[in-house]
């Protein structure tokens, strides 16, 4: 258990997700809650998502697993039977929370849906986490991750115009619906607290996914155009419905900086001072050409051309291509400048920030006799911090604990249980 001041601790979920919601009951073990992950006799299949620890493919070493799934302990049991349907029932009498990630209607049809389970427990709160939701007409499709970046719209904005929409690198959309589960699991928990009531938490991971697309939906609902992908640079319409794109991501001697040319000039005070000052050391280096002389507080991205647009970043691209990322970023905290470079996962290993705020993590795994680095905590709490207090389970790791010592089964009940693979 976790013996460190937390947040949340005194409450308890039993997770019942795949990996579409593991993310979900590690954000709320992360603040004390006692998140009890439970799998299939044998281990979750979720085990099998790699990469693998070591590039060594095994259940107990899948990295997805170990990221999404600390700060658990693991419990094995079959719902999918009777006497497995009745242990869960005993688990829900003394639980807060439960998250599940099954077919809409699969967990009634158990015996252990909402309404079933609030008869045994009124303040359970169920929060549920499907591809598209517990209604409407996909509400039974499956949902991949590429499947839900598609549906959910993200996917056309990422690419290339003259190429077909790309998936993003790594998996996201889950990571999505179980960030929002966890957000709405706290917000029925605000509720249970006001009125003693339990909750069911209905997450459709497409549904989070429409929440990022940072208001392509209103450029469509406002002008009537989809803003369409365009790799490295940035494409606005203006009124009359004519476009414009200008860069963003600039490559460098070691690298790609981002800078937005699209916001240089006189539309705020501080954007007309990064922009003169970029222009400033560019003429120190001889590189400003005909740039040192034009009038910055006078940039409009409504009426300027496409042309003077790309003339300005072969200019500036030209001077970013002289540099590394780190003479760049230095310049950017010198003279103020509003340029950053775009770091891989090396360079945010040594980012002197994030060590400052000690973000990554030492976990130790005894059972592979190694420690591990993870990301830490995203937000700071005085005196009941975010923390990973314990790495994710290995199959079954806490059955004794929970079965005998809490629910006050025997060896010989265990053992029953175990041979008629029940857990």
């Amino acid at each position: 258990m976790n013996d460190l001041p937390s947040l949340l601790s005194g409450y308890r979920i039993l997770d019942l997700t795949d990996e579409k919601g593991l993310l979900c009951g590690s954000i709320l073990g992360s603040l004390g809650v006692d998140v009890v992950k439970i799998e299939r006799p044998g281990g979750d299949p979720a085990r099998n998502i790699g990469p693998f620890y070591k590039d060594t493919p095994h259940p107990e070493k899948s990295l997805y697993w170990l990221f999404c799934n600390t700060n658990k302990r693991g419990l094995t049991l079959d719902i999918t039977k009777h006497d497995g349907q009745d242990i869960l029932k005993k688990l829900v009498a003394k639980a807060d929370f439960i998250i599940e990630s099954f077919e809409p209607g699969y967990m009634q049809s158990l015996g252990l849906g909402y309404s079933q389970l609030e008869l045994i427990n009124p303040r359970i709160i169920m929060t549920s986490i499907t591809p598209f939701g517990q209604t409407g007409p996909y509400a039974h499709y499956k949902g991949a991750d590429m499947i839900i970046w598609a549906l959910g719209g993200l996917m056309y904005l990422l690419g290339f115009p003259d190429r077909p929409p790309v998936q993003i690198s790594v998996p996201q959309s889950f990571f999505q619906g179980g960030l929002h589960a966890s957000v709405g699991s706290m917000v029925a928990h605000y509720h249970r607290q006001l009125t003693g009531e339990g909750q069911w938490v209905d997450v459709s991971i497409q549904e989070s996914i429409i929440m990022g697309l940072n208001g392509a939906e209103s450029e469509w609902d406002l002008i009537g155009v989809n803003r369409r992908r365009n790799g490295s640079l940035r494409t606005s319409f203006r009124p009359d419905k004519t476009s414009i794109s200008w860069p963003r991501v600039w490559q460098c001697k070691d690298g790609h900086i981002w800078f937005n040319l699209g916001t240089a000039g006189g539309v705020t005070n501080w954007i007309l001072a990064s922009t003169n000052a970029l222009i400033n050391d560019m003429k120190v280096d001889g590189m400003a050409q005909d740039l040192a002389e034009y009038n910055w507080a006078t940039f409009n991205s409504t009426n300027i051309s496409q042309e003077q647009i790309d003339h300005m970043g072969e200019v500036l691209g030209a001077y970013f291509r002289s540099k590394t990322k780190a003479e760049i970023y230095e310049k950017a905290i010198r003279y103020n400048i509003t340029t950053a470079p775009m770091q891989n996962i090396a360079d945010l290993l040594i980012d002197s920030q994030l060590k400052a705020r000690k973000f990554f993590v030492q976990v130790e795994h005894p059972e592979m006799g190694e420690t591990i680095t993870y990301p830490g905590a995203p937000l700071k709490i005085d005196g009941v911090p975010w923390q990973i207090y314990r790495r994710a389970p290995l199959i079954g790791e806490h059955n004794d604990e929970i079965y005998r010592s809490e629910l006050g089964f025997s060896a010989d009940e265990l053992c029953m249980l175990k041979h008629s693979g029940i857990i």
